[in-house]
């Protein structure tokens, strides 16, 4: 048995593979030779490199968007993929022209496509910029003329009989409105119908040549979450962005986004006939997570439990599984927070409902150090918590090819390789979930 599979035996969480110095079988049937035992300080010394093996892209809570659209290239209906990943919900209805009102941008102002401003009658033809103003009200200026408009009370909200043309971002449906931000820019608002704005959300988060259940499904959910999320503003209560969901305006839309609301027009997805917030993602990796265990501190919601996603590797999923490799030296830099002497290897402590990582141990050669997943998500730069991390060492170059870390027990060789590495005080035994097999 070879050191790694003894320390799997062991169920040593933090696999340490040293190429050639770690005696093995040919070595042991020499028998002529004398064993070599390496020192503490060669060990340190040695290169290595850290594996980084993941699964799935985003948070991992509700609906995988690579999942759903599987599930419907499987055949299920977008009913049945919301019932899936929202478990215990039903389909309930809601008022599709309600008004949303998300926040566009915070700096310069400049619109075009509006009949009225105010009170007073535009141009739609003529670009006009926003001005703040000292004592806080706004003032309109044509962009081609630089003649002021007028002087106007905020808000300041700018109509039209279609989309209106917001300058560097792009067109959308509804109505703009302006405020001063109070440090020299403006606010602009787009307040808007429900289903006009999620006309703008499916293309921007789904690709929308997928299949019409998968795009079904993700304008319920994403309907769902518009009602539903609060970002604690105070005149706006969607961002653009995955702050809250993709939103692109009027560039979203497209024939089969909008067949999708069409079909779907005020349905959202509810929990004992209350609208539940419906968070979704990427890439589940092949199982979604419980929102408490994704998130610590989040209070459990009794619909967003983790389940099997046993089809998030359609459509040439990407994220579904991949592979980070650095050195132990860029992996040490990168934990440069956490690290307590030099790096010997990550082990997972608790893992969520799938294998996201709640919590995990930094071990170093001068102690360890608790973390959690989003920690070592952030260090990484990886794609999700989802992970297995495996340290493989590098032969030094002065060893001779038979020699070895030996021991009278598979116990002794463990506690060889902890004493190289200064861990024989560690308080922690070095067992736990292995992070060897994905």
């Amino acid at each position: 048995m070879c050191l790694s599979q003894k320390m799997r035996a062991l169920g040593v969480g933090v696999t340490m593979i040293a190429a050639l110095v770690l005696a093995g079988p040919a070595s042991a049937a020499r028998g002529h030779q004398a064993p070599h035992r390496p020192s503490a300080a060669s060990l340190r010394s040695r290169a290595g490199i850290l594996y980084i093996r993941g699964g799935g892209y985003g948070h991992g809570i509700g609906l995988s968007q690579y999942g759903a659209y599987g599930f419907a290239l499987h055949g299920w209906s977008y009913r049945q993929i919301l019932a899936h990943y929202y478990t215990g919900t039903t389909i309930g209805q809601t008022n599709p022209g309600q008004v949303v009102r998300v926040l566009l941008g915070s700096g310069s102002a400049a619109f075009a496509g509006a009949t009225g401003a105010g009170g007073k009658t535009l141009d739609p033809s003529t670009t006009y910029d926003v001005k703040p103003l000292a004592n806080g009200r706004l003032a309109l200026v044509d962009q081609s003329t630089g003649k002021r408009i007028g002087k106007f009370n905020a808000p300041l909200t700018a109509t039209g009989p279609g989309p209106l043309s917001l300058a560097g971002l792009g067109s959308y449906r509804g109505s703009l409105e302006f405020r001063p931000t109070g440090s020299g820019g403006v606010y602009t608002v787009d307040t808007i119908g429900l289903d006009d704005y999620v006309r703008g959300v499916i293309a921007a988060e789904m690709p929308s040549s997928w299949a019409p259940e998968a795009l079904k499904a993700q304008a319920v959910a994403a309907r769902t979450y518009a009602i539903t999320s609060d970002v604690a503003g105070t005149f706006y209560t969607l961002y653009p962005d995955t702050r809250s969901q993709m939103y692109g305006g009027v560039s979203a839309e497209t024939p089969a986004t909008d067949a999708a609301v069409a079909a779907t027009a005020g349905q959202i997805v509810t929990y004992q006939g209350v609208p539940a917030i419906t968070y979704f993602f990427s890439s589940s990796g092949g199982h979604t997570e419980n929102v408490e265990d994704a998130w610590p501190g989040a209070a459990a919601s009794p619909w967003l439990r983790g389940v099997d996603d046993p089809y998030d590797g359609a459509g040439g999923d990407p994220y579904h599984r991949w592979t980070r490799q650095l050195s132990l030296r860029a992996a040490a830099r990168r934990l440069s927070g956490f690290l307590m002497g030099k790096l010997v290897g990550i082990r997972v402590v608790q893992r969520g409902a799938s294998p996201r990582i709640m919590s995990a141990v930094v071990i170093g050669t001068a102690g360890t150090t608790t973390v959690s997943g989003a920690q070592l998500q952030r260090a990484f730069g990886l794609l999700s918590t989802w992970a297995r991390f495996t340290v493989v060492l590098a032969a030094a170059r002065h060893a001779p090819p038979t020699g070895g870390v030996h021991g009278s027990s598979e116990e002794a060789l463990i506690t060889q390789i902890k004493r190289a590495y200064g861990l024989a005080r560690e308080s922690t035994p070095l067992r736990g979930p292995s992070d060897v097999v994905p």
